[in-house]
């Protein structure tokens, strides 16, 4: 019998509670900040069974109890507090790895930089036009462990997974993976490119020969990856019809094919734009495909889906100015797709909390689009002097993203448009990247036209 310790009061961690509490297990909570209100905690969240709420420390005679610690993924397994979890041999756990060990269902997981929310979004659309439980879960924003309590063996969960979450993954496994792409991203968490890469990886480690992963043709790492693979690799191509004997699917002429020429549909027929969706399609219809959709299904399901929030959304138009909603876009390389997906000169906002990025590529793929930069939040003087350095001096600092709008909106002419697309993370000025979308959406629905 395990006696777990939640560790962190956020969403992952209540949910993870919660569900400690439906299974009736034993468990303690932690949390760093001092001053939080544990009467309160509890009078707000009614379905956690009331248990010892540990502020600042754990005790060490309740470290000698607790076999299994959950960390909320914002919790480093590198930092003191966690070495000295383990140096009382107490075992790592993650929201992913609790949901999946006390759950019952099968799982699809994706990984990679960027496009995974897209992809997993598209990947339950698909998923539900045949299976009747699917659950979309993950890092997506609904936690696991918050819908993993009734679910049944016919149950088909498609998990968002972030490296944050593989790191705590060990007996986490998922029939069918897919690891989108991999571009330097959380180098401030896992310190070199090759922890990173090998977290992506590690998605796979449980699967076995009968098991599909859905790998980037693309992306050099990843096609060397599919070669060390004892399993089934299905690979996706946006540059090329796929080699000979290569399995998977590729772009070509407009159009969605299943090697060697299955045509699977025609990409005039969805919902959402840029090549780097077209890539997210793929890796969804391989996904689903493997997992045993038939065609028909997948295609009803292409058609259906609409764009993600947050992601190259668009938000409203007044007075002949557009506005996009990228919050999403937390890193260089996802900001060059918001770029990329612009038709119309662009007054773009960036900005944000530093992840040990570098934003030459981003600066570089302005490509004449970007008409000003506006930039706030802590990355703000480090982004400024790269566009400097390439050249690009229309750069501007606001101290709030209110006021960046603003500036934007003031100057802005019709058949402009105005792009929040940060190329960094929000933590510091946000909670998350979603509540910075949201107050951009109200501030750009409130200006008058």
């Amino acid at each position: 019998m395990e006696t777990y310790l939640v560790v962190g009061t956020g969403k992952s961690g209540i949910a993870a509670a919660e569900l400690l509490t439906k299974k009736k297990e034993k468990f303690y909570i932690y949390d760093g900040n001092t001053s939080l209100d544990g009467d309160g905690f509890f009078a707000e969240h009614k379905e956690i069974e009331k248990t010892s709420l540990f502020l600042g420390e754990v005790p060490e005679e309740i470290k000698k109890e607790v076999t299994v610690a959950v960390l909320s993924p914002g919790v480093p397994t590198d930092s003191d507090f966690v070495k000295d979890l383990v140096s009382y041999d107490i075992k790592l756990s993650g929201e992913i790895e609790l949901a999946y060990a006390l759950g019952k269902g099968r799982v699809v997981a994706i990984t990679g930089t960027n496009g995974k929310t897209t992809t997993t979004a598209l990947t339950g659309c698909l998923m539900e036009e045949y299976f009747k439980d699917v659950r979309v879960v993950g890092n997506i924003g609904i936690p696991y462990t918050g819908r993993v309590a009734d679910a049944t063996d016919d149950s088909v969960f498609v998990a968002e997974i972030s490296s944050f979450q593989l790191e705590t993954a060990d007996t986490f496994y998922p029939k069918v993976s897919a690891i989108l792409n991999i571009t330097p991203d959380h180098l401030d968490r896992h310190h070199t490119m090759e922890n990173y890469i090998a977290a992506k990886e590690s998605i796979t480690k449980n699967q076995k020969a009968e098991d599909v992963c859905v790998l980037n043709y693309e992306d050099e790492v990843l096609r060397e990856f599919g070669k060390t693979l004892s399993l089934k690799v299905l690979y996706f191509s946006s540059a090329r019809k796929l080699p000979e004997g290569t399995k998977g699917y590729y772009y070509e002429n407009g159009a969605i094919y299943k090697m060697p020429a299955d045509k699977v549909i025609d990409v005039s027929e969805l919902n959402i734009l840029g090549l780097h969706n077209f890539e997210n399609a793929m890796a969804a219809v391989a996904m689903a495909e493997a997992f045993g959709v038939p065609r028909e299904n997948v295609v009803a399901g292409l058609r259906k889906f609409t764009a993600v929030e947050h992601r190259i959304e668009y938000v409203c138009e007044k007075r002949g100015v557009r506005f996009y909603n990228d919050s999403k876009g937390t890193n260089p390389d996802a900001a060059i797709k918001g770029i990329q997906a612009m038709d119309r000169p662009t007054w773009l906002i960036g900005g944000g909390y530093d992840k040990n990025s570098t934003y030459d590529e981003w600066i570089e793929a302005f490509d004449g689009k970007v008409k000003r930069l506006i930039l706030i939040g802590q990355t703000r003087e480090k982004i400024a002097e790269c566009a400097k350095a390439h050249g690009f001096m229309n750069v501007e600092f606001a101290e709030s993203l209110e006021e960046a709008m603003d500036i934007c909106y003031k100057n802005a002419a019709s058949g402009d448009a105005i792009l929040l697309s940060p190329a960094c993370a929000s933590w510091g000025m946000f909670k998350n990247y979603e509540q910075r979308g949201e107050m951009f959406k109200e501030h750009a629905r409130n200006y008058e036209e």
